[in-house]
């Protein structure tokens, strides 16, 4: 891949990972500086289950966040858009829809019949 091609994808990386810090960054402060005192318990449970629901959404962006942080020093090191597996380059429709892959196409499918023989 082309040095244009690969700073297009940082940046595109970067972006998404400026973009999950700064969320994360205001559940935590909405968390910490909320002071919720809801004496109706039906108003509390609502609460808990949004906390819980938005916690469950940011644990997932943490996950995320560091596929992008890895794909970032895939860039730095020169082996960003290569497939782990068999070692061909992932096609770039592939990184466009996905920049975090580490799979080509064909190795995916691979992995997911595997999975899906497996009953995961």
């Amino acid at each position: 891949m082309d040095h244009e091609r690969l700073e297009y994808f940082r940046g595109l990386l970067q972006n998404q990972l400026d973009e999950l810090i700064e969320e994360a960054l205001k559940t935590v402060n909405g968390m910490t500086n909320l002071k919720d005192n809801f004496p109706d318990p039906t108003d509390r449970a609502a609460l808990e289950t949004d906390r819980n629901f938005l916690l469950r959404i940011r644990d997932r962006e943490r996950k995320l966040i560091e596929k992008i942080k890895e794909a970032l020093e895939r860039i730095d090191n020169s082996t960003f858009g290569i497939c782990e597996v068999c070692g061909r380059e992932i096609g770039e429709q592939r990184l466009s829809a996905r920049p975090v892959t580490t799979l080509c196409i064909d190795c995916k499918k691979k992995e997911e019949v595997r999975e899906k023989a497996r009953g995961l």
